[in-house]
């Protein structure tokens, strides 16, 4: 009686195993299904757009040196005194006003007497000292000139250094703004051209990354991580990199 219950058991435990092995298999195809969708639902595209610019310095800096040396301390200072005095009177000369010249402290530095072995004897030879002229203006061309012109002090024995000017641009910050979105559209332009390509089409910016800005001289393929701020010219260009992850979409045709 026992065996005959159980056999009669038997068809009703393998239809209830039956239906739990297709509800398996129904769950395991709507999972897959739920995997491809989340799958399409993050799909991302992650493209490089850039913007560039001519820009012209709208501010110069010029920096001169004058330095005097003698054998005393006070002879040296009266040296330089001297010459500097006459750098600032060819400045007014030239029409540069007071206010844009800065005057930096004097430096002074002490030679020292050397023997035949290279050992410093103790006693000192001559004093040296140095001192800065510095001019700050929005007229660049003017003062570009002015950085040559100086040079003919030297014919008066001026100890004159003219170092290079250095070209600044004043509007960096507005620009920055502006070009970061120029860079975004070309990203953007990209995508699509990509996208198109596949079948898909471009969604939202899922995340937005700003690289650093180059700002060469014009027709310059010079490059840093670091960014690059050339001062030495008065023509530029200004680059701006931006790295953008834009949704996909498949196409609705």
């Amino acid at each position: 009686m026992k065996t005959s219950s159980v056999v009669e058991g038997f068809p009703q435990v393998f239809a209830g195993l039956a239906v739990l092995s297709l509800s398996f298999v129904g769950s395991s195809f709507i999972f897959a299904e739920a995997i491809q969708e989340f799958k399409q639902a993050n799909d991302v595209l992650v493209v490089t757009g850039s913007a560039k610019r001519p820009i012209q310095s709208d501010y110069i800096i010029l920096n001169f040196s004058v330095s005097s040396q003698e054998p005393t301390a006070k002879a040296a200072y009266q040296n330089l005194k001297s010459q500097v005095e006459r750098v600032q009177a060819y400045l007014k000369e030239q029409q540069v006003p007071d206010d844009a010249i800065t005057l930096s402290a004097i430096r002074s530095y002490t030679i020292p007497e050397v023997s035949v072995n290279g050992r410093e004897t103790g006693r000192i030879l001559a004093h040296r000292l140095s001192q800065r002229l510095e001019i700050r203006s929005d007229e660049v061309e003017r003062y570009a000139e002015l950085s040559q012109q100086a040079n003919e002090l030297i014919n008066e024995g001026i100890n004159l250094v003219s170092e290079p000017p250095q070209y600044l641009y004043t509007q960096l910050s507005q620009l920055r703004v502006e070009m970061v979105a120029e860079a975004t559209k070309d990203a953007k332009a990209r995508a699509e051209a990509i996208a198109n390509s596949t079948g898909n089409k471009v969604g939202a910016i899922r995340s937005a990354k700003t690289g650093v800005f180059q700002i060469t001289s014009r027709n310059s393929t010079d490059v840093s991580d670091y960014g690059i701020y050339d001062t030495s010219s008065l023509e530029k260009d200004i680059t701006a990199v931006v790295s953008v992850q834009f949704g996909m979409e498949p196409s609705s045709k």
